[in-house]
């Protein structure tokens, strides 16, 4: 029994425990629920309000209380017309692509006008301002039906028409892209073949350490055995006009012995032919020296001689020289020196005052440097000879001076481009589309250029370029002008040129020329040379020349 009495004691203890929980339960949730209408009913409903509020956090909080107490449509309307704000933004973010890309500005433009104009003009209107958000009453519920349809169907007309223009926004939004790319790309190709250029000119001017080397043992060779190397006299065949004369004008050891091999090799009758080289003084002995240890073979003849022996030659006479002489010449070569980037397609060389010499000019003077004879081959350092080239003697010149093969096609190497058209005395005296012709092997009738006076005419020319009005540089464009009138097309076949700036052209235009020219800055004795034109010059190196080994020249 007290067992029995004791366990109901217990039970009666948890069950007023159970009831204590449910009572502090309940009076926690009437509290809780005393505050917040005290929240509700304690805020200042005439606090004003902006049109759109931030949809998060407290504020978000706070404006949900609002529109339950005042209108629980309140929000309905904040959020269609939060919609028809962002379409507006969207309109207008078409609209600036459109302004940018430049699509149909007048069609395009005036649609997304048009578009932004309607969905603020929803808004606007009387009846929804006064209804909807002016009113501080309840919202009439037909009101924002009539303004949520308006405002839908604008936003299904504006979202139709985009996704219309979509695609061929994103096509022109690539295009545009890809021009600013094409645009960046040549930028940087048009540098980077600017600094190729100027890499490609200091390569080409510069003497490479081989032809140093080469110049500086056939000097020791001629101070260490005087006796060996003195000069011989002048041989009748100098002068024999019945015979085959070259001109050679170059102070480059290597690149001369290559051409004076190249004729010899070629030649039917080598004994018959004469080859004339003239160089300047600082390398003559060099240039002896070398003919001296390899002297022609065949039989031909061969004269060394420096430009300074013809003391005709001086600024008395010869109107560069005078104008290299004055300070006014040298300010204009130097001020044309960074212009110099590249070499034209005839291979013209540059060189500033200080090493300019007669040797870029001789072949003005020929019948003077050769008065005995009738007709001379002029062959520059960069060519090598592959056939026979006794033929162009048999060529009838028709009276004229100069037998050259021309280079025009199209509107390219034209007269144009050489003389400044906007003189008045080049303007009158030539035609601005006459065919250039190209130096490099030319074979002049002396008799003619006697007769034309055309070293007169060289001069007269050279005269009026004093201050560089009529030409700018060089001595192809004087060329040009001396021997516009009198000079006979050649073959093509003849002289093939190119080879020291073109790499696309046909080996079976070179292995049926004549002479093949290596004009350009890419010569075959420098790093830079096209490797597919090298073996044609290489060819005709004298590898067996000890001071060729010595002298590292690579080939």
């Amino acid at each position: 029994m007290a067992v029995a009495m004791r366990g109901g004691r217990g039970g009666g203890s948890g069950l007023r425990s159970f009831f204590s929980f449910r009572i502090f339960i309940s009076a926690m949730f009437s509290l809780l629920f005393i505050a917040t209408l005290s929240v509700l009913f304690t805020t200042n409903p005439n606090t004003p309000q902006d049109d759109v509020l931030p949809m998060t956090g407290n504020a978000y909080v706070h404006r949900t209380f609002l529109a339950l107490k005042s209108d629980p449509l309140r929000t309905r309307v904040d959020l269609i017309h939060q919609q028809a704000k962002d379409h507006i933004t969207l309109v207008n973010a078409y609209a600036a692509y459109a302004r940018k890309l430049k699509l149909d500005i007048s069609k395009q433009l005036k649609m997304f006008d048009e578009l932004a104009r309607n969905f603020s003009d929803i808004s606007v209107k009387p009846n929804y301002q006064t209804s909807l958000f002016e009113s501080e009453g309840l919202i009439d519920e037909d009101v924002l039906r009539q303004f949520e349809k308006e405002v839908k169907d604008r936003v299904k007309i504006t979202r139709m028409m985009i996704v219309e223009k979509k695609e061929n926004y994103d096509n022109q939004l690539k295009i545009q892209k890809l021009k600013d790319t094409i645009f960046a790309v040549n930028e940087s190709l048009l540098k980077a073949k600017k600094n190729g250029a100027l890499a490609s000119l200091i390569s080409a001017k510069s003497v490479p350490k081989s032809l140093h080397c080469l110049a500086m043992r056939l000097m020791g060779e001629k101070i260490s055995n005087p006796e060996k190397y003195r000069d011989d006299g002048p041989k009748p065949e100098f002068e024999d006009p019945s015979l085959y004369h070259y001109a050679i004008f170059s102070d480059n050891v290597i690149a001369v012995s290559v051409v004076v091999r190249s004729v010899v090799k070629n030649a039917a009758e080598p004994w018959k032919h004469v080859i004339h080289i003239v160089t300047n003084r600082m390398n003559v002995a060099a240039m002896k020296v070398w003919f001296k240890m390899r002297p022609v073979e065949g039989g031909a003849f061969l004269e060394v001689k420096a430009v300074e022996e013809f003391t005709f030659l001086n600024s008395s006479y010869v109107p560069v020289l005078r104008q290299l002489e004055s300070a006014k010449m040298h300010k204009l070569y130097l001020g044309n020196q960074a212009e110099n980037t590249t070499n034209d397609a005839h291979g013209m060389k540059f060189r500033n005052p200080t090493h300019l010499s007669m040797l870029d000019h001789l072949h003005f003077y020929l019948p003077e440097i050769y008065p005995k004879l009738n007709k001379i081959l002029l062959l520059e350092d960069d060519v090598v000879v592959q056939k026979d080239l006794t033929g162009l003697w048999k060529i009838d010149l028709d009276g004229k001076v100069n037998g050259a093969v021309e280079t025009c096609f199209g509107s390219f190497h034209r007269y144009s481009q050489y003389l400044n058209f906007s003189h008045p005395l080049i303007k009158e005296s030539f035609n601005p589309k006459a065919c250039a012709w190209a130096f490099g092997m030319n074979i002049f009738n002396l008799d003619a250029w006697r007769y034309e006076k055309s070293t007169d005419q060289y001069h007269y020319w050279q005269n009026m370029n004093e201050d560089q009005s009529v030409w700018k540089k060089g001595t192809f464009a004087p060329g040009l002008i001396t021997f516009y009138s009198t000079t006979k097309s050649l073959d093509k076949s003849w002289h093939v040129l190119g080879l020291g700036y073109n790499p696309s052209i046909s080996m079976d235009e070179i292995n049926n020329a004549a002479v093949i020219h290596y004009n350009g800055n890419m010569k075959p004795w420098l790093d830079i040379a096209l490797n597919q034109y090298k073996n044609l010059w290489t060819k005709y190196v004298d590898n067996d020349m000890e001071f060729v080994q010595m002298c590292n020249f690579g080939l």
